[in-house]
């Protein structure tokens, strides 16, 4: 239930952040929820290992390429899904900047509403 909610509320988080930067599309709410799957599926398989393939520059730029990796994983999710599109890379950094952000204030929400009660 938690993952399906979590799900849903990605996907209008991310046609919300189309609505605030002109250089991502969104082609309704279908796209959107393929979209913030995507995201997801590449984050869970790829992201690690471009992770450890980047190691070096990530630790030369004090982690600040990491925000880079980021933006390469929502600029992919764009390529993958018709209906969601991104202009620049600068718009896919702005992008995953912003939802990421989002996906951390929806976790921490989320963990607080499925906590058990009464310790």
């Amino acid at each position: 239930m938690k993952m399906l909610l979590k799900w849903i509320l990605n996907a209008l988080a991310l046609m919300a952040l189309c609505q605030l930067d002109s250089g991502l599309w969104l082609n309704g709410l279908g796209a959107a929820l393929l979209a913030a799957f995507a995201i997801g599926f590449l984050n869970l398989l790829v992201r690690p290992v471009l992770v450890v393939l980047t190691l070096p520059i990530t630790f030369l730029s004090l982690g600040l390429f990491l925000f880079v990796i980021n933006a390469w994983m929502f600029w992919w999710a764009s390529a993958l899904i018709q209906g969601f599109e991104i202009d620049h890379f600068s718009d896919a950094l702005l992008g995953s900047l912003l939802y990421s952000v989002w996906g951390l204030v929806l976790d921490s929400a989320l963990e607080r509403l499925f906590a058990p009660r009464g310790q």
